[in-house]
């Protein structure tokens, strides 16, 4: 299997069965972000998602400037898959309207060259770039129930509505390049449209 095949097979897995649309803006503004405490832990079926709260002084490579004077309502996410393999993450939790949602972006650069089997932070490699990624987060409870994008569902979106969000295709990949605030707008009018949050993930939380 080619590296790149290989490579999103395994975020699929990770993310539910889906390839998730990402965006070059994020969904948070540095203002107002919101911290749930239920949160905090792991959840785990295949695929465990942990949930910690980012420390001061916490060395990340791509935390933007906006979010270091608030590492208190910040979150780390650690992702790990049942074969072992890692992804290390930065997660926000964003209040638009009644609704929650998580903006996800990498905290630090894959090592191990190009051969996935020797690449730590595996999943790292697909925001090698600091974009990020969104989840809504339905309920927190005894299960973490999210809502993840899909971007087969989302071009179906944006055949049907062209104007509905601004994005570009990269290698055949939906990319948004909206403005922050365009993004927020554009999630509070979708957010339950299915052809934007398609993928269902319901993870049970883990004992310690």
């Amino acid at each position: 299997m080619k590296t790149k095949t290989f490579l999103f097979y395994c975020l699929a897995v990770l993310m539910g069965g889906c390839i998730p649309v990402v965006s070059l803006q994020p969904l948070f503004t540095g203002e107002g972000l919101a911290f749930d405490e239920k949160l905090l832990g792991a959840w785990a079926d295949e695929v465990t998602w942990e949930f910690a709260r980012l420390e001061a002084g916490d060395a990340s490579e791509m935390l933007p400037e906006e979010l270091k004077d608030q590492h208190d309502k910040v979150y780390r996410l650690n992702i790990t898959d049942e074969d072992g393999r890692k992804g290390s993450f930065v997660a926000c939790l964003i209040q638009i309207g009644e609704k929650r949602f998580l903006d996800i972006f990498p905290d630090k650069f894959p090592e191990g060259g190009q051969d996935p089997e020797q690449m730590k932070l595996l999943y790292n490699v697909f925001l090698f770039l600091r974009v990020h990624t969104f989840a809504k987060v339905d309920s927190v409870g005894d299960e973490l129930k999210l809502r993840l994008t899909d971007d087969d569902e989302f071009e179906k979106l944006v055949e049907a509505e062209p104007t509905a969000v601004k994005y570009a295709m990269v290698e055949d990949r939906p990319v948004l390049t909206a403005s922050t605030q365009e993004l927020r707008a554009f999630i509070a009018k979708y957010a339950d449209d299915e052809r934007l949050f398609a993928t269902e993930l319901v993870l049970p939380r883990k004992e310690k």
